[in-house]
């Protein structure tokens, strides 16, 4: 069963539901989606089987982190607000923020993968999928 994280976004706190590599891989081979919030270039070096590529930050450099100011909208694109799917980055951090985000923005089903796309490789010892 997922566990929950919690956040501070602005004003409210958010109770972040967290699931770990084997849930992911579970939730994945039942139909269910999953978003990579990881900037295209790191993505394209190898992600899960059939997740969507939503970056959350646009830029990230040495003076700070530019967001993806259409990062919820990209994702109303792909998944409905009770749609359930997997939030995704390397190691766990960007994800929670992006879900923190996602549930402020009605998506009640988000959940972020704990330890990120390196938890989900080394729980099935699965080699990257590559880009087509």
């Amino acid at each position: 069963m997922a566990s929950a994280a919690t956040s501070s976004s602005d004003k409210e706190q958010v109770i972040i539901p967290t699931i770990d590599a084997d849930q992911a891989h579970a939730l994945l081979s039942s139909g269910h989606g999953y978003i990579d919030v990881r900037m295209r270039e790191d993505f394209d070096k190898g992600h899960a089987p059939g997740a969507h590529n939503v970056p959350y930050y646009l830029s990230v450099t040495p003076q700070g982190k530019e967001k993806n100011p259409q990062f919820e909208d990209e994702v109303a694109a792909l998944y409905g607000k009770d749609d359930v799917f997997i939030v995704g980055c390397n190691t766990g951090n960007r994800s929670r923020f992006a879900t923190a985000d996602l549930l402020n923005a009605g998506f009640k089903n988000a959940r972020n993968l704990q330890g990120g796309y390196r938890s989900f490789l080394q729980s099935a010892n699965q080699q990257p999928a590559q880009q087509q």
